[in-house]
């Protein structure tokens, strides 16, 4: 019996409840991790599960070994990581989940970089605005936009990134100046939908405008793309915007004043039994982005 494989298989229908979502989400048969899952239970003498036709849920005894089963993972991982870094191969999977827009251009740029240094690494992204869940998710690193993480997770900081209210030459021509944040109340902006406050400082005030417009998303790229076609005012990302503010196909709204960035951390849960190629790639994006991303002038 292949017991790391059967591991593997009990331990993602522990997490799923469910023997088809494991299978799917493992790319094997529902009858193979059936077969894995009776092979641990007849192994250790255990029932490790209560199965009816709407539910699948651990045991006593299936939670107490599902706390071993993690361990014994966690070490094969280890060892296999360290088996290889004595030959400077970095092998295994790193499950990164990342906003969309950051996963699309600087995250994706990083690993074509990282992947072609350490061809034996895996990633596999996880594209989501929203805040992931490592443990739900089975995330190694979450990259997050904010002040500062949850206290519970271990987390780097690796950049500033500045923020610019903008839009395009074209909506900039045929719409009413804009002179102070006030103005943005006459005018169509592209808000996002986490937030329809927009802070507006310069060295003098501090202003929080209520914006709102006739297109809302929650992805930074949607955003982009409706202020690069003239259809509003948009606050963006400096790595999203700026090539697009040198190229001038987006200009600077306001730019006797600054919009407050966003500090991008890599967060995790433990740093204990961590994999090698995981901790290699951490080090590898900080270095690569220890430069924080200022705006650009036009």
């Amino acid at each position: 019996m292949d017991r790391i494989t059967s591991l593997q298989s009990f331990m993602e229908v522990a997490r799923c409840g469910s023997f088809t979502k494991a299978a799917d989400n493992i790319g094997l048969s529902r009858l193979q991790v059936t077969r894995h899952v009776q092979d641990i239970e007849q192994w250790l003498g255990l029932r490790l599960f209560h199965r009816t036709t709407r539910k699948v849920s651990l045991t006593i005894q299936g939670e107490e070994a599902l706390g071993f089963a993690k361990q014994i993972l966690s070490s094969v991982s280890d060892l296999q990581s360290r088996a290889h870094s004595h030959n400077h191969e970095l092998v295994g999977t790193i499950r990164v989940a990342t906003p969309i827009g950051l996963g699309q251009n600087m995250l994706f740029d990083a690993i074509q970089a990282f992947v072609s240094i350490h061809p034996k690494a895996h990633i596999q992204m996880v594209l989501s605005d929203g805040l992931s869940q490592l443990v739900d998710e089975r995330v190694d690193i979450a990259l997050r936009y904010v002040d500062q993480p949850h206290q519970q997770l271990i987390a780097r900081r690796l950049m500033h990134i500045d923020s610019v209210l903008c839009a395009s030459p074209n909506y900039i021509a045929q719409h009413a100046k804009l002179n102070q944040p006030n103005d943005l109340l006459a005018h169509n902006c592209l808000v996002h939908s986490s937030s329809h406050q927009w802070r507006v400082m310069s060295p003098t005030s501090d202003e929080q405008i209520s914006v709102s417009g006739n297109i809302q998303a929650n992805e930074m790229g949607v955003i982009l793309k409706a202020a690069l076609r003239g259809l509003g005012i948009a606050c963006l990302p400096c790595d999203l915007a700026n090539r697009y503010l040198l190229n001038r196909e987006l200009v600077q709204v306001l730019p006797g004043y600054n919009m407050p960035g966003s500090n991008l951390w890599a967060v995790y849960l433990s740093r204990d039994h961590q994999q090698n190629v995981v901790r290699a790639f951490i080090d590898f994006i900080a270095e690569r982005w220890q430069a924080d991303i200022q705006r650009v002038t036009n």
